[in-house]
This record gives C-alpha cells, structure tokens and sequence, in this order.
C-alpha cells in the first residue's frame, strides 16, 4: 500500500515540478497537516515560501502540507528515507511506531511544562539526530512542541479519576497506557478524525493541544476542558542526508542557521497560543488567535499533576524502553544517561 501511495505521489511530484535552472537545487517540503492550525499557517509554510529569499541559496522550494499530498503522517520517516521529499515535517508520536526511540522525548508525564521540554529537547536532539541519520538516512534540523497537550471531555469530568470507563482519543502507545492505566479505554485516532468521533460519541474524550483543538471545532462538540499536561507533542524537521550533501558546508550552515531561527520562533509562539487558547476554551479574555467559546474548566488539583508526573518511572518509561530496547539494543539505558535525571531516574 505504502508503496503504491509512493509512487503515486512521486509521479505527482515530478508532473507538478517547474523547470529549474541548472545550478538551483529543489527541495520538496512535506509539511505539517493543514488541520493542525496556527504554527503550520502562521510560521511553518510562510519560512518555506520565502527560504529562497532569506537565506540567498540556490533552491527552489515546493511546499506542500501532507494532508493535500495524499500521504498519512504516520509514513513521514519512510517519505523521507525514500527521498520522495527532501525535507518532511515529522510529528514525532505518529513515526514512532517506526522509530520508537524518537518517543522517548516525550514520554507521559516528563514534558508538564515549556521549560522542561527545551531542557529534554537540549538532551536529547544528538541522539535524535544520530538515531536519524543512521536508520532513515536523514539529519535532524530541529524540533520543536505543539504545546501541553490537554484533556477535552463531552461527559462531565472533575478531574482524572472521572476517565475511569471513559472512552478517550490517543494519539500514540505512551499515552494509551497511561489512559488504561486509570481505567479509561484508550482509541487510536489520526487527529482529522476526531472532532467528528467526539461528535458521535465515539469517543467520550479527547487528548491535543488547546489551540490544534480550538482551529479543528473540538470545543463544538465537548463541554469540559482540562488543561493538564500530558505531553508536549514535538515536531521534527528532518532533511534527506542525500540531498544535504549537494549543498557545500557553507550552505549547510546557512540552511540550518535559518532553520535555528524557525525552531526558536516557534517555541516561543506556541507558548503564547497555548496561553491564548486556554482562555479563549473557556471563554476567558484576552482571547486573540482563535475562537471564544464557553467549555467549563476542569481544576487541575496537585493530585491529578502528581499522577501524571508518576506515570515516567512506573508506566511510561517501563513500557517504552521495552518496546525501545527491541529494536535499539541499550536504548532505555541510553535515555537514562540523557535525561533520566530530569525526573530522578538514573
């Protein structure tokens, strides 16, 4: 299947493709999905437009968000390794399944805020990029997080103990766990399709981004908003190694100079929408970069924060570096050398 998308999609590509002049290199972008809002509208597909003409380099860029490419987010590692595109925007939690030490950036329970994530993403982004480079034949260009990812819920809840036989939307296999862990049902759900299952009761629950959540319609269809952090949902850059070697050392250090300068921008505007689209969820002001509505907020008590942060050395972690270690001989050990300090684990 993967393969007849690919090649579907390559054929795309090239009937797609203007004539270049001879000395420009092109790079094909498979961006974020549209669906996921602001970041993908507001910062990632503007840099790509205008890369050509900030950093002076000798490129032609085509930009595409996956969604409009007919390719699954999940397939973002085997895109990129192929060389269908040059560049492929990689959420992290859906190509793990190919690549489960990617996950380990982003357990439940070990990103609770901004300011842990950048210490874990410091950390861990050499081993990310060697991990990269060795098994998809790409390089890292940076990561960066959606942001807190929070609970939305149809049912009324007050708080986690309320997810007990509850059916709640996940997005990868740390997140299931935790969710079965205090009893609720976890359900797999690509992100496109979740507004509509909360709407058919398909689900009970939801798990995102406050903002993601906010552009996607998730608040017409729930009631009860619970900004708890589970994970932070980062967001990968990765560049095929082949075509990174057509550029000289000094281009490599002006294209990924432009990509520093996205990554740090990016930070620092997710902060401010997730901020924004916690109160806009529950109808609170300032509300500035997406919809009002008026979803009851659910308190976060210490008891609930507690019981995620717990989830790192008693489900999360355990459960991972078993699937991890599988496929990457070492690799629990090698997380605890890099960041397993941040949360008392050595």
């Amino acid at each position: 299947m993967f393969r007849t998308v690919l090649a579907a999609a390559v054929s795309t590509a090239l009937l797609a493709a203007p004539a270049l002049a001879a000395d420009k290199i092109k790079l094909n972008v498979a961006g974020n999905l549209l669906a996921t809002g602001l970041i993908q509208k507001n910062k990632e597909q503007p840099f790509f437009e205008k890369l050509e003409a900030t950093t002076g380099l000798p490129i032609a860029v085509d930009y595409k968000p996956m969604d409009v490419t007919g390719i699954k987010d999940a397939e973002g590692l085997r895109v990129l390794k192929a060389g269908l595109f040059d560049i492929v925007s990689l959420r992290v939690a859906a190509v793990s399944r190919d690549e489960p030490f990617f996950l380990g950036a982003d357990l439940v329970g070990l990103n609770p805020n901004y300011d842990t994530a950048e210490k874990v993403y410091e950390r861990y982004k050499d081993a990310f990029d060697a991990r990269l480079q060795e098994r998809f034949n790409a390089k890292l260009l940076g990561l960066w997080p959606f942001g807190p990812q929070v609970l939305f819920c149809k049912p009324q809840i007050s708080g986690l103990a309320d997810l007990k036989g509850k059916k709640v939307r996940v997005y990868d296999q740390s997140l299931a766990q935790f969710i079965e862990s205090i009893g609720g049902t976890p359900v797999p759900l690509g992100f496109g399709e979740v507004q509509q299952a909360l709407s058919r009761g398909v689900v009970d629950c939801a798990i995102t981004g406050p903002s993601s959540a906010n552009s996607a319609g998730w608040p017409e269809v729930t009631a009860y908003f619970m900004p708890i952090g589970f994970q932070v949902a980062f967001n990968a850059y990765g560049i095929n190694l082949d075509t990174w070697k057509k550029f000289t050392p000094e281009q490599q250090a002006k294209l990924q100079g432009a990509f520093d300068g996205l990554i740090k921008e990016i930070w620092t505007y997710s902060e401010e929408l997730f901020d924004d689209a916690v109160r806009c969820n529950v109808g609170e002001d300032p509300c500035t970069t997406v919809k009002k509505f008026d979803m009851k907020k659910v308190p976060v008590t210490e008891a609930d924060l507690k019981l995620v942060q717990s989830a790192v050395p008693t489900i999360s972690y355990p459960a991972w570096s078993t699937v991890c270690d599988q496929s990457y001989p070492g690799c629990g050990d090698k997380w605890k050398s890099l960041i397993g300090d941040v949360v008392g684990m050595k």
